[in-house]
């Protein structure tokens, strides 16, 4: 695989713009994106710009991991954020350990099933246990068939805890988790 995996660049906001915007019009940003591409387009440079700069290298907070196509276009991202014990998170479920959380996973269709995300996934949970967390989640919807069986393959199980988020409270979000591997403690 000819990618380049790695962290943003402050600076590099408006390709991280761009990335967000495109996977936002994916057929399934709906469910897979809790915002919308109108609200995200809205936003001025200044919102862009301070989200590189939590998310960018060197951040403790938030990382946003970016994969470099052999052109140089980005294909995909995965940002992960730190989660503190004792805290509740943004969806308003209570953090019961130090944790990453990955949030915003897309992959452009043409580079999907080449094992991408999983590249993805090992860079942001090398960064989360580097920060110390215990253990890495992430929240899907019920219906995107698609995401669960990327994250099931990178090893990601579910937890049994589910929660509704947006508009529809008949829909669910199943919390999906790894743990940190007991020979990186």
């Amino acid at each position: 695989m000819s990618y380049q995996v790695r962290s943003l660049r402050a600076d590099e906001w408006p390709r991280a713009k761009a990335l967000r915007l495109e996977a936002l019009r994916d057929p399934v940003a709906s469910i897979a994106f809790m915002e919308t591409y109108g609200s995200a387009a809205a936003q001025p440079d200044a919102f862009w710009q301070e989200r590189a700069e939590r998310s960018a290298e060197g951040a403790s907070g938030a990382q946003q991991i970016i994969a470099e196509g052999p052109d140089g276009e980005w294909v995909g991202t995965v940002t992960v954020l730190m989660e503190e014990a004792g805290t509740t998170d943004w969806a308003g479920m209570p953090v019961e350990r130090l944790q990453g959380h990955l949030v915003g996973v897309y992959v452009q269709p043409g580079h999907r099933g080449i094992g991408l995300t999983e590249v993805l996934f090992d860079a942001g949970l090398e960064w989360a246990w580097a920060q110390g967390a215990e253990r890495v989640r992430l929240l899907v919807h019920e219906d995107n068939a698609r995401a669960l069986r990327a994250y099931r393959k990178a090893g990601f199980t579910e937890t049994g805890v589910t929660t509704t988020l947006g508009p529809d409270k008949g829909e669910r979000e199943l919390e999906l988790a790894l743990d940190r591997p007991e020979s990186d403690f």
